[in-house]
């Protein structure tokens, strides 16, 4: 019964709480509606304006059902108090999500009847994220679709016709469309739509709610004009949103005009980023040597985010065949890189008069960490046989056919926190395709340690700024070249070349001839104010060398040289020297009149003196140094106990040498011709940019103290078009010529100096002049401009260069299509190397090339670009390639030769640009095996 009586109680208090709020209720509603109507009879006693244009709502046949019932009905209102107290989540939903938007410019009629509204002349609908644009658009509301078209004129000529947008995909609509914007699906008739990259086009499209598309008698091109220049034409065509195109049977044209060129099906990738796996398509052709050639076909696998791969042969109907195997991998924030290896093989007939056989192949590996932590791990491997760029030829970079060397290095560093101490360990790897040497360094370790200041809180400056630092570096090398040192040969390696076969069965030989050794420097130096204008540096340095052997020496009487014995065991090897050095500044200006185009010229001196100390380590107290008999007449000579070391040994001899160096800049100021009134009135230009000269004087030594005259210059011109850089080597020393009985004369180099023996300053031993100039009507980036910034921003995002990196590099660099400025009609980049020397006896050796690299526009879509070069003493032209590039709109044609040399070759590829579909080319290659 108290229950009963709670709940009556209870009841009966909120009817009247429910009461007492329809009262309130009515008098807010009339106070509601004076104010709405009070507006309105005062506006009666205005004039009247027009009324401004409002987006129009929806019906309310489509709005959901009031949520509150009419007032008058008070009993209602009572009856839904109680049946809400539990009941608040079953408030009816409707199929619309959102507002409803249309709008028209000419006019909006309502056919209640039907249901229908008619809208005319710049109409447009919205929902959510479809928008629909006609001059013609008609509402259904009962049967939620929408139908557009645009509308006729009296001349029969349409105007207004649909333009439909879903998301992110557009559609251009020729005739009309049908939509129902509840389930989103569509009927349109003849429509150009545009996915990805490409544009596909059909009579019929049937739309579906994930954005799928089913196109009857269509097309799908990548060229964007209205009659595009090429196109692939199928009857039946699917379009899955962000996974594919996919096509029946289908013909390829040209300007309208089909070609012989299709296949049973299509699938043309529509994922950003090739997240679509899917099958590569080959380049086909014939050579003369190895016949009818399938090149690159294979398939592409899209593993994951992470793990992209590609696998493509090659087949020539001779008998030749290749595989290779491409893959990268991406860890956000973590690492990169990639793996590449490359296998070819080819068996000329026996018939063929000239056979071409070969194996060879070549593997590429990048690893790039991203930095963390307090340990990185990184690797560059480029590998391969001898005789890859001998028989495959690089279209991209032919160059490499000629001066290529692999080099490889897998790294691995590691920086001891709260310590001043880190190490690091690289495996190394280089091979020259010239001589065919190998060198592997396994490993190199190095320990340092950074430069430590242990009087910095001293106030006596030369204490204050005393450091001490420490580096260890250990190293074994491996190499295929035997150095045959003094007179003794090697009974394993014979007379034959010291370059032996890198091999399995010479394994044991080449780490018999290994070398290794570890290397200890301690450096210790201190900077510091000498009269208030001279910097003084003074420092002491100490070497220790660690090795497992060392060379003892001995005359060989029977055969009249000097033979050695290997001695095993730990020997060690240190030494140390000393110097100082004192530099300054010396500034000199010669102003002229206040109206002369040039205002200022400045010289800036740098002089630097130095004094090194090094003892003589060749004493026998050392035991680095054995004076050993050479010959039958008893003439000594010393020999190093670790000569062909790795690390070498001590030095030979005392030094006490006092080096002097001058450096000059010459600039100039100079009225700015175009503006003479901002602050960039005036501007600097080089006149001289670095105008050096070194020498040092021993006085340890007995004879020939002073050393060679080092002279280099550096300059531009033309705002830095044309650099100018010029090195010498001059001899102060005299030389003395003899007349032999047999009428030639005799050359010496004798320690009196040239200018007391009217010999001048000196002989000019050796000198090189190298200028570059790159010029062009207008500016622009050249070639290797665009290099250096594709490398710059490569290094920017973390990438690390190496030969891999190059690679891609010089790739994109060499094709047209990625760095021609169309704008430029020409640009021309022009390099001069000269580079002499002169031995004692007047022999002279003189080199001179010239290489010439640029482009020229014919017209506005024609390229011709070239690079070539001549050597001047062998009076030939260097290797020269000469490509043609022309602009197809939506093709790109790029034709490459190679019109003579080892590796004469030309190719022709024509491609379209899109990026999806690379594969889509008519490709046509020759190479020098038809030569």
């Amino acid at each position: 019964m108290r229950a009963i009586e709670l709940t009556l109680h209870e009841f009966s208090t909120k009817l009247n709480k429910a009461q007492a709020a329809v009262s309130g209720f009515r008098i807010l509603f009339l106070i509601i509606s004076g104010l709405l109507i009070f507006p309105q009879l005062a506006s009666a006693q205005r004039p009247a304006k027009p009324q401004r244009e409002r987006v129009l709502i929806a019906p309310d046949t489509l709005v959901p059902p009031a949520r509150t019932l009419p007032l008058s009905d008070t009993l209602a209102i009572r009856q839904d108090t109680l049946i809400n107290l539990d009941s608040a989540k079953m408030m009816p939903t409707s199929d619309i999500q959102t507002d409803i938007l249309y709008f028209a410019e000419d006019s909006i009629i309502t056919d209640f009847t039907e249901n229908k509204v008619y809208l005319y002349k710049k109409a447009w609908f919205e929902y959510g994220e479809m928008k629909l644009e006609a001059d013609r658009i008609v509402i259904d509301w009962k049967n939620s679709e929408l139908y557009a078209t645009g509308v006729t004129d009296s001349l029969g000529a349409v105007a207004g016709n649909p333009f439909f947008k879903d998301g992110e995909t557009v559609y251009e609509i020729r005739k009309e469309m049908k939509y129902n914007f509840k389930t989103q699906k569509a009927i349109i008739k003849d429509v150009v739509t545009e996915q990805q990259d490409g544009v596909l086009r059909g009579e019929t499209i049937k739309k579906t709610e994930d954005g799928s598309i089913y196109l009857d008698h269509g097309y799908y091109t990548t060229c964007k004009l209205t009659e595009p220049h090429w196109h692939i034409s199928s009857t039946k065509i699917k379009s899955i949103q962000g996974k594919q195109v996919v096509s029946g049977p289908f013909n390829l044209y040209f300007n309208g005009i089909p070609t012989p060129l299709g296949l049973p099906f299509g699938l043309i990738p529509d994922t950003p980023e090739e997240k679509a796996s899917g099958v590569v398509f080959p380049s086909y052709g014939k050579e003369q040597t190895r016949g009818i050639f399938l090149r690159d076909f294979g398939y592409y696998f899209a593993i994951n985010d992470y793990i992209h791969a590609r696998i493509t042969g090659d087949i020539y109907s001779k008998g030749g065949w290749g595989l290779k195997s491409q893959a990268v991998y991406n860890k956000r924030y973590r690492y990169s890189g990639g793996f590449n290896v490359d296998f070819q093989k080819f068996v000329s007939p026996e018939t063929e008069l000239n056979p071409v056989n070969y194996n060879t192949f070549r593997v590429q590996w990048n690893h790039t960490p991203v930095s963390r932590g307090t340990s990185r791990f990184s690797a560059s491997v480029n590998a391969g046989s001898t005789s890859y760029f001998n028989n495959v030829v690089s279209q991209n970079n032919f160059a490499n056919n000629i001066t290529a060397d692999l080099n490889s290095n897998i790294s691995y560093s590691k920086t001891f926190s709260g310590t001043p101490f880190s190490m690091s360990a690289n495996f190394r790897h280089s091979q020259s395709v010239q001589t065919g040497e190998v060198r592997l360094d396994l490993p190199t370790v190095a320990m340092n340690m950074n430069r430590q200041s242990p009087f910095k809180n001293v106030k006596f400056e030369p204490l204050k700024t005393l450091n001490i630092a420490w580096n260890f570096n250990m190293q074994n090398t491996v190499s295929n070249r035997v150095q045959q040192q003094l007179g003794v040969n090697n009974p394993e390696i014979g007379s034959g070349p010291t370059t032996i076969p890198f091999n399995v069965e010479n394994l044991d030989l080449l780490f018999k001839n290994a070398n290794n050794g570890a290397r200890n420097t301690i450096p210790l130096s201190s900077n510091f104010t000498l009269f208030n204008y001279f910097t003084g540096t003074a420092s002491i340095n100490y070497t220790e060398l660690w090795y497992l052997q060392r060379q003892n020496y001995y005359y060989n009487p029977a055969q009249e040289r000097v033979d050695r014995i290997v001695e095993d065991g730990f020997n060690r090897v240190s030494f140390y020297n000393t110097s100082f050095s004192m530099n300054t500044n010396f500034y000199g200006f010669y102003n002229f009149k206040p109206k002369s185009k040039i205002q200022t010229i400045r010289h800036h001196i740098a002089p630097t003196f130095g004094f090194n100390y090094t003892p003589d380590f060749s004493d026998p107290s050392f035991g680095y140094y054995q004076r050993v008999q050479e010959d039958a007449s008893g003439r000594t000579q010393l020999y190093s106990r670790h000569q062909g070391f790795i690390f070498g040994g001590a030095p030979l001899g005392e030094s006490r040498a006092l080096s002097i160096g001058i450096r000059n800049v010459l600039e100039a100021k100079v009225l700015n011709a175009k503006d003479s009134t901002s602050e960039d009135a005036t501007k600097k230009i080089p006149l001289l940019e670095s105008f050096n000269i070194n020498t040092a004087y021993n006085f340890a030594a007995d004879s020939f103290q002073l050393s060679p005259f080092q002279l280099s210059a550096r300059t531009s011109f033309f705002d830095r078009k044309l650099s100018v850089n010029l090195t010498s080597n001059i001899d102060p020393y005299a030389v003395q010529t003899t007349l032999l009985e047999n009428g030639k004369n005799s050359y010496q180099r004798i320690n009196e100096f040239a200018w007391s023996n009217g010999q001048g300053i000196g002989m000019i031993r050796n000198a090189s002049l190298n200028m570059n100039a790159s010029i062009n009507p207008r500016s622009g980036q050249t070639p290797g401009e665009v290099r250096d910034e594709i490398t710059q921003d490569f290094i920017q995002r973390g990438g690390v260069m190496n030969e891999f990196a190059q690679n891609e590099i010089n790739r994109i660099v060499s094709d047209p299509s990625q760095y021609i400025d169309w704008e430029i009609p020409w640009n021309l980049t022009i390099g001069y190397n000269l580079a002499y020397s002169r031995q004692i006896n007047n022999s002279k050796n003189i080199t001179q090339t010239m290489n010439l690299n640029g482009d020229l526009s014919l017209s506005e879509k024609w390229k011709i670009n070239f690079n070539t070069g001549f050597d001047f003493q062998a009076a030939e032209i260097t290797q020269t390639m000469i490509g043609i590039a022309r602009d197809l709109h939506c093709w790109q044609m790029n034709v490459n030769w190679v019109p003579f040399g080892k590796f004469t070759s030309y190719n022709i590829d024509i491609r379209v640009k899109s990026s999806i579909l690379q594969d889509l080319k008519v490709s046509r290659r020759r190479s020098f095996f038809d030569f």
